[in-house]
């Protein structure tokens, strides 16, 4: 079970400091940080649980969350951007996801468009990022981010092979340690996206950090489904496909390697 006075204690001075919302059993942080954005929370407050009974990734996908086993939170930002920008956050999110895991257990990630936190050809995380604009304004960003710990053993027939930390470092992670390099680098990556500079580098920075948006061999699955060869992010954070038919900027969906027939 998480310490909160702990938490509280290495989160002052952050955004998030007094902010923090736990429930050791919930249906999903994700639901729970809506429905205070729409009620009004504020700006950095956090939504953290032990378990969550029904998960969710994007698409729909449901997220195995047993309890004291992952890191299941989610941060509700209202960052004053214009809604164009709101692409760059997940992407921003995985840059700030994999920092705190390299920091944490020296594991390096590599980041899958858009969402997939990557340790090999294994799955350890994803990220879902929530929102609503007004008149081409951010009005809320709810950042949900699910990352596996100290699980030994998934279901089987995952559409990608998955993992944990512990798991592949050989060694148990802290989830306070975790979480707190977490939400650091989740504030320095939102201030981040509010200059229009460094906004601009995050598509070149995910590129850096991923092996799988350029060169890459790849199906897309969701409503713009086709295959071919990844050709890098746009400025904008959308992912080039290079196929039989031509270029195609998909904006929504997720890839996978694809079969070697």
């Amino acid at each position: 079970m998480f310490d909160l006075a702990a938490f509280e204690a290495a989160l002052a001075g952050t955004v998030f400091a007094g902010k923090l919302h736990f429930s050791p059993v919930t249906d999903s942080t994700n639901t729970d940080a809506m429905k205070a954005a729409r009620a009004g929370a504020a700006h950095g407050s956090v939504y953290l649980a032990d378990e969550q009974l029904t998960g969710r990734g994007r698409g729909d996908h449901g997220w195995s969350s047993p309890a004291g086993e992952g890191l299941y939170v989610s941060v509700l930002l209202r960052p004053p951007m214009p809604g164009r920008r709101l692409p760059l956050l997940p992407l921003a999110a995985g840059l700030a996801a994999a920092d705190s895991i390299r920091a944490v257990s020296g594991l390096e990630v590599d980041l899958r468009w858009p969402n997939d936190l990557m340790l090999g050809q294994r799955k350890t995380g994803g990220i879902l990022v929530e929102s609503k604009t007004v008149a081409g304004k951010v009005a809320f960003a709810v950042v949900g981010i699910g990352i596996n710990v100290h699980q030994r053993g998934f279901a089987d027939g995952l559409p990608t092979p998955a993992t944990s930390l512990d798991l592949e470092g050989g060694r148990w992670i802290h989830r306070k340690d975790l979480l707190v390099c977490l939400l650091k680098s989740l504030e320095r990556e939102a201030r981040g996206l509010l200059d229009p500079s460094l906004a601009k580098a995050i598509p070149r920075r995910v590129e850096e950090a991923s092996t799988w948006v350029r060169g890459r061999q790849v199906e897309v699955h969701g409503p713009q489904a086709c295959a071919g060869v990844t050709a890098g992010p746009d400025e904008r954070g959308f992912l080039l496909v290079r196929t039989d038919a031509g270029l195609v900027t998909v904006r929504t969906g997720g890839i996978r390697a694809a079969e070697v027939s």
